[in-house]
């Protein structure tokens, strides 16, 4: 039997889903549910509905697992807790400061309601979560870092399209080379923000706009790029398209610990990823996760759960015997 999936948001994530879905035999979608009004929502899959999302609630006898595909701003702290009451759901919050209460407010409706909700999945947090436990579990004498990188931030793109007189802009997140290398030599090294990471903005300026003020104002834009070193740039709508127009990101998670009596052996621990397209792999770190958290479901568990809380073999569409001649 297939794993029953239903998509609430069919934004970037939302269409990233859809296709993830494609991958995995295991799994059907069963309905797409938006603000939006339905008609003017087209979906790859044929015969699958689009319904409003106020339309969720009655169909959640024929959903095995509800994918949340909102934003973790404003939708996810209200969507999860709501929607955990009755369905089993996944999201994708990323606000990282704020997970311990998230987890603890859809807890809270997930064990009322006997359902598993799987919370802030994705690549961060998610799979380097998982990196940064296992690296430490295995060297407890060391120090973790993490670059994010090259890619599209689409938070600090949103903020600067915000700036009076900007038309259009993209911000990519560089990883300091220099900084990089210092880490994977072993060094230890104690960086500033600064020191890790700079801000390259390309931006499409409106006819007349003055371009001196534009680039101050996100060069000192608190909590965005104040304490970065920021570059902008001001470039045509065209080369924005021709140029900039995909979704890229990565990263790299580096534990550089120590082992022997005396701590006389060095070693480092690194993981990578080299997107092509952010939201598309977050949607298949996800629907992974959703077969997990059917299975979990099927077994009787209840709550909110994390990546920690998932063993490797949930996440797998073939059987413990085939992993472990194949893969273990």
């Amino acid at each position: 039997m297939s794993i029953r999936i239903g998509i609430l948001g069919y934004g970037n994530l939302g269409r990233g889903i859809e296709c993830a879905i494609k991958q995995n035999p295991d799994m059907e979608l069963v309905a797409v549910f938006t603000r939006r009004d339905p008609k003017t929502v087209n979906i790859l899959h044929e015969g699958v509905q689009v319904y409003h999302v106020d339309e969720a609630v009655k169909m959640k006898d024929k959903i095995d697992v509800l994918i949340l595909c909102g934003g973790s701003a404003t939708d996810l702290p209200k969507q999860t807790k709501e929607y955990a009451q009755y369905f089993n759901v996944v999201d994708s919050f990323d606000t990282h400061a704020r997970i311990p209460e998230h987890f603890d407010a859809v807890n809270e409706a997930a064990m009322n309601n006997n359902k598993v909700a799987m919370i802030s999945v994705g690549w961060d947090p998610g799979m380097f979560s998982l990196n940064r436990l296992y690296a430490n579990a295995i060297l407890p004498h060391g120090c973790d870092y993490t670059f994010w990188g090259k890619g599209v931030s689409q938070g600090h793109s949103d903020a600067i399209r915000r700036v009076e007189g900007v038309k259009n802009g993209k911000q990519y997140t560089v990883p300091v080379e220099d900084a990089l290398e210092r880490v994977r030599a072993g060094e230890n090294p104690a960086l500033t923000t600064r020191e890790k990471h700079t801000r390259e903005c390309y931006v499409v300026a409106e006819e007349g706009a003055d371009k001196a003020r534009i680039e101050a104002e996100i060069k000192n834009m608190p909590n965005y790029f104040a304490d970065y070193d920021t570059t902008v740039t001001f470039i045509t709508e065209e080369e924005l398209k021709e140029h900039h127009s995909g979704i890229p990101h990565g990263g790299f998670v580096i534990r550089s610990g120590k082992t022997g009596w005396n701590e006389e052996n060095s070693h480092i621990i690194e993981y990578s990823l080299k997107l092509d397209s952010n939201p598309e792999f977050t949607a298949s770190v996800i629907v992974a996760y959703a077969r997990a958290t059917y299975r979990m479901s099927q077994e009787g568990m209840k709550g909110c759960k994390t990546v920690f809380d998932v063993a490797p073999a949930y996440l797998s569409p073939v059987s413990a015997e085939e992993l472990r001649k194949h893969l273990l």
